[in-house]
C-alpha cells in the first residue's frame, strides 16, 4: 500500500454550512413544538437541517503542521491530507493523525558478543521519520514499536559482524575504531528494515560501546599487552634502522671492522636503543679477544 492525496477542501465553508443548518434545524424544531396544532412538516425540516449539519460537522478534520491525517471510509483507505489547517473531507470518515515530525530513538544497552565471541555492552541513536503514511498505518500493527524492535536487531546484527578492536591488523574494521563505517553499515541494514513500515532511517550513531563487566579487566590487561608489543615491534624496527645506518656511515669513514667486533657492536646498540632505561656505561680495559 502507498500513499495517495486525499480529496478535501477548505473546512471553513463546511463549518458555516453546519452551523447554519443546525440553528435553523432547532429554530425550526423549537418553533413547530410551541404551536398549538402541529403539521410535522417543520419538525421533519429541522431534523433534516440538524442531521445536515451532523454530516458537515463529521467530514470537519484540523491538521497541524507537520503531521498528517490518514482517512479510511467504512475500512477503505481513501487517501491522506498532508497540507495543515481546518479541511472538509468524505464525512462518516475516520481520520487518525500520523506524526511526521523527526524523531530520536535511544536503544537500550544491549549485551551481545562481537565477532571474536567477546561479550560487550553497546546502544544506539537512531534518527528517523515518517515518509509513508500509508505504510505506516497499515502495513505494521504499530510503527513506533516496529523501529524500536527493528533497531535493537540491526544493532545486535552489526555489533556481531565487528570485533571490539583489533591490534594485529591496522586495516581491519572494528567497532571502538571504525565507528563512522559501522554506524553507516547501522543506517543502510536498518533502513532496508523500516521500509516497509514507511520510515526513513536520517541518521545512526554509536551511544556506548564498552566490554562487559565481567571481562572488562581481563580485556583491558590484553589491549595493554597487546599496545606493547605492537609499540616494542616498532622500536626494533627502528633501531635495525639505526644501526644498519651506523655501520654503514662506519665503513664510509674507513673504518672496517671484523665480524666478532661487528656482532658486539650491533649487540651492544642494540640493547642501548632497545632497552625501556638508559644504558649504563662500561669502560673496556681488557681487549675483546681475552
Amino acid at each position: 500500500m502507498n500513499e495517495r492525496k486525499a480529496w478535501y477542501v477548505s473546512g471553513y465553508t463546511a463549518l458555516l454550512v453546519a452551523l447554519a443548518a443546525a440553528a435553523a434545524g432547532i429554530a425550526l424544531i423549537v418553533s413547530e413544538a410551541s404551536e398549538a396544532v402541529s403539521s410535522g412538516w417543520m419538525i421533519g425540516a429541522g431534523v433534516l437541517l440538524v442531521v445536515v449539519a451532523f454530516v458537515c460537522a463529521s467530514s470537519l478534520t484540523i491538521v497541524q503542521p507537520n503531521e498528517a491525517k490518514v482517512i479510511t471510509f467504512f475500512g477503505t483507505y481513501m487517501g491522506t491530507v498532508l497540507e495543515s489547517g481546518l479541511w472538509m473531507v468524505l464525512p462518516l470518515t475516520t481520520k487518525v493523525k500520523v506524526s511526521r515530525k523527526v524523531r530520536n530513538f535511544n536503544s537500550q544497552t544491549l549485551k551481545v558478543n562481537d565477532a571474536e565471541g567477546n561479550p560487550v555492552e553497546i546502544g544506539a541513536v537512531v534518527v528517523f521519520k515518517v515518509t509513508d503514511t500509508a505504510r505506516a498505518s497499515f502495513d505494521v500493527d504499530d510503527y513506533e514499536r516496529f523501529v524500536e524492535i527493528q533497531s535493537e536487531t540491526a544493532v545486535r546484527h552489526i555489533a556481531a559482524q565487528y570485533p571490539y578492536d583489533t591490534f594485529a591488523s591496522p586495516d581491519e574494521l572494528s567497532l571502538r575504531g571504525n565507528a563512522d563505517e559501522v554506524a553507516g553499515e547501522l543506517l543502510r541494514e536498518l533502513q532496508s528494515r523500516l521500509e516497509v513500515a514507511g520510515v526513513k532511517v536520517l541518521e545512526t550513531r554509536l551511544t556506548h560501546l564498552a566490554y562487559a563487566p565481567e571481562i572488562a579487566s581481563a580485556m583491558l590487561q590484553r589491549q595493554q599487552a597487546i599496545a606493547i608489543v605492537s609499540a616494542r615491534t616498532k622500536i626494533v624496527e627502528g633501531a635495525v634502522g639505526m644501526v644498519e645506518s651506523a655501520l654503514k656511515q662506519l665503513e664510509a669513514n674507513g673504518i672496517s671492522l671484523d665480524d666478532e667486533r661487528r656482532a658486539a657492536m650491533v649487540n651492544n646498540l642494540m640493547v642501548a636503543i632497545v632497552s625501556d632505561r638508559a644504558a649504563t656505561p662500561v669502560i673496556n680495559t681488557g681487549s675483546l679477544y681475552g
